[in-house]
């Protein structure tokens, strides 16, 4: 099989490699021409994943039809909210029966879709049950030096799930496989908020207490969107949902969990993102999924707080005070 991976990041990357190395047929596509010169002539990503070499049979690329061509699968590795526009680009492209496995996490802002939603919406030729999505606790930098390392393959259809399941899975890399694409994305997707919540906490000097519990009732927030939209609340107890929440939130990797400490140390938004080479994804993610929550009437307080903090430039003392200080619940309220 051949597999094309469009997006040359650190997590595009490194599955590349991580392909490569199994023996197929990959072609990596970066979006900028001087961007893939650059790889092929370093061959190794020194701006987003240095150290790793590239493997001899991995095929850099500028030209996206030519990425494409004869794939049996395409990995979509490009930051969430420039998913409809790169796949635009393929629009006009006979894929056959090919399989689009996604693993950007987040929710597009303009129309508040899951990824999973988006691709069959732009490629008509590719059906619901041909698309994946592949979550789960999985820092770049660890799995590009292949310490132990699980994630899930959701899909719709199993039998696709599982093709997902094979192509990837290594002796240090394994995959687990999920029908509930909805629980699955929607978990991998708010977790980046929550730990945007837990970088604000460690910025302003807060302990293990203040983590966990914004652990703990962010899992809450995660279940209840998830429900809402027909998942399953068994899933955030899975890898996408705690294991993806724990290590975004503890973690020195997390991109996520820095732009909160940042914040939480006094720094403003647009500075913080200003000076990072890669892309936090629950910065859109916390504008899609509060617009989405508003409409649908699901009640999510730390993602509403995280929104006030990084949008209305709410001071973070002010907003974690009106989060301890809201009307006392039941702790397994509906």
């Amino acid at each position: 099989m051949k597999i094309a991976v469009l997006g040359a990041g650190s997590w595009g990357t490194t599955l590349a490699v991580l392909l490569a190395e199994k023996g197929y047929a990959v072609s990596l596509w970066a979006h900028r021409a001087e961007f893939a010169r650059e790889l092929e002539r370093n061959r190794e990503n020194t701006r987003y994943l240095p150290g790793v070499a590239l493997p001899g049979n991995l095929v850099i690329e500028y030209d996206i039809f030519k990425a494409i061509e004869g794939t049996g699968m395409i990995v979509t590795a490009v930051p969430s909210q420039a998913l409809r526009e790169t796949l635009t680009l393929l629009r006009e492209s006979s894929l056959g029966e090919a399989i689009v496995v996604n693993v950007a996490k987040g929710i597009e802002l303009a129309t508040g879709k899951r990824l999973s939603e988006v691709v069959p919406e732009v490629l008509s030729d590719v059906s619901p049950e041909k698309v994946a999505v592949l979550y789960g606790p999985s820092h770049a930098e660890e799995v590009s030096e292949k310490q132990p390392t699980t994630v899930v393959a959701a899909s719709s259809c199993l039998e696709t799930a599982k093709t997902v399941q094979e192509v990837f899975r290594t002796s240090m890399f394994r995959v687990y496989v999920n029908t509930d694409v909805v629980g699955v994305e929607i978990a991998g997707s708010v977790k980046n908020i929550i730990a945007i919540a837990a970088g604000i906490s460690d910025g302003i000097g807060f302990g293990d207490n203040a983590k966990a519990a914004i652990i703990t009732r962010g899992l809450a927030e995660m279940s209840r969107l998830a429900v809402s939209l027909g998942g399953d609340p068994m899933t955030v107890s899975g890898l996408s949902g705690i294991g993806d929440l724990v290590v975004t939130c503890l973690s020195r990797h997390s991109r996520n969990r820095y732009v909160g400490e940042q914040i939480g140390k006094g720094k403003c938004l647009d500075e913080v993102v200003g000076h990072m080479k890669m892309v936090a994804e629950g910065v859109s993610t916390t504008k899609a999924v509060v617009t989405l929550s508003r409409k649908l009437g699901v009640d999510m307080p730390i993602t509403s707080a995280v929104y006030e903090m990084l949008f209305e430039n709410k001071p973070a003392e002010q907003a974690i005070l009106d989060l301890m200080t809201r009307e006392p619940k039941q702790e397994m309220e509906e």
